[in-house]
């Protein structure tokens, strides 16, 4: 099989699912093409049967702002084209899935499938600006197949953009070879002596892009309510634009010395093992696909009721999950787990039983492998919608 696939190179879930997928369909001997602005940035290697084609937008004086959508448009027809492809993937309703549409119509090969996945801004933020939902809406409506990473977002995209066709729910998957308990205690001594942190403190961790939607502050809180109990420190992973106002928070609280901003890091794996606790406390989230990196590699969270968050966590089974806002609960629920060994190992030990059952890498890949079959099978020569 021939497959294209269009996401946002960069750091977010939507691109670190794109490009995992891709890598798996590659490893079973399809043929992957990525069709972006940019290298992917989790395609650290070389792989067999993955090529990648770039979008230059050219800056003409003419237009005020790059014509990025109807360039990658072009783009994509013509490695449709070009490689024959039998299934083109679009991550994102706006713009990809809009620009694929176009793709074939532009494109001489009329039955390439059209598969669009659904990660949440798309749908979460977008999803409320009227003069979006028309756009959105003929995304979903004119792909083949759509595909949302929660049930939560099929349900609000039901509810915001009132699409004609039927939304499936594939959970996000993690690749267990990349973030998992081994080493854990090895890694774990080393980013200790690195960061400062004495040997006996817990490790409480967020990784994120810092944007207000993140609630980080409410992450602060939490750490400072849970530290006046808990021998505790805190680690940022990342960055964005609401770091100064955290930075600001955590100085006006007096906790400079127990709270690290570790920047950007290539190898967040490392820090995950570092983690006895991982907090997504987010006004929207559509899954968390950080959090679910975090529980392979062994760190318990605690999470806001926010869209697909609770799909992820079990309450008091395999983390916690308390209402967005509610920090002094989330303080309370870490204090009583990080102040009872037997509770914590019993607890960790359920999460990563669960996670390996339900997002499980092979089973979830299958999925997607065969929803392009069923495409495959079900197209029509004139290319229309078949099923």
């Amino acid at each position: 099989m021939k497959i294209g696939i269009t996401c946002y190179p960069s750091v977010g879930g939507s691109g670190v699912i794109a490009t995992e997928l891709g890598i798996q369909m590659a490893r079973r001997g399809h043929e992957v093409h990525f069709i972006s602005s940019s290298v992917p940035f989790r395609l650290e290697h070389n792989y067999d049967n993955i090529y990648t084609h770039r979008t230059e937008v050219n800056d003409y004086s003419v237009f005020k702002y790059p014509p990025y959508d109807i360039t990658l448009s072009s783009k994509i027809s013509e490695i449709i084209n070009r490689y024959e492809l039998d299934v083109i993937h679009m991550h994102y309703a706006i713009p990809h899935a809009v620009c694929g549409i176009l793709a074939r119509q532009m494109s001489k090969k009329k039955d390439v499938g059209i598969v669009t996945t659904l990660h949440g801004t798309d749908i979460t933020v977008l999803g409320h600006d009227m003069s979006l939902v028309s756009a959105i809406k003929f995304g979903i409506d004119n792909s083949d197949i759509t595909t949302s990473v929660s049930s939560s977002l099929t349900e609000e995209t039901y509810e915001l953009i009132q699409p004609e066709s039927e939304i499936e729910t594939v959970y996000n998957f993690v690749d267990e070879s990349r973030f998992n308990t081994g080493k854990r205690d090895e890694i774990k001594q080393k980013l200790k002596e690195k960061l400062n942190i004495p040997k006996n403190s817990k490790v409480l961790m967020h990784t994120s892009n810092f944007r207000k939607i993140k609630n980080a502050d409410d992450i602060v809180r939490t750490f400072y309510e849970t530290s006046k109990e808990i021998d505790c420190h805190l680690v940022f992973v990342g960055d964005g634009p609401d770091m100064y106002s955290i930075r600001s928070l955590v100085s006006s609280l007096g906790i400079e010395d127990r709270v690290h901003f570790a920047g950007q890091q290539s190898d967040v794996s490392s820090y995950y093992k570092l983690s006895d606790a991982f907090l997504l406390l987010s006004a929207k989230e559509s899954f968390g696909l950080a959090m679910l990196e975090a529980m392979y590699c062994g760190a318990v969270p605690v999470g806001s009721t926010a869209g697909g968050i609770s799909e992820v966590i079990k309450h008091k089974e395999t983390g916690y999950v308390v209402e967005v806002g509610d920090y002094k609960q989330a303080a309370a629920y870490l204090i009583e787990l990080l102040s009872d060994d037997t509770l914590y190992e019993e607890m960790q030990d359920k999460m990563l039983k669960d996670v390996k059952e339900r997002f499980n890498m092979d089973s979830i890949v299958t999925e997607y492998e065969n929803l392009y079959t069923r495409l495959l099978a079900g197209a029509d020569n004139d290319g229309t919608k078949s099923i």
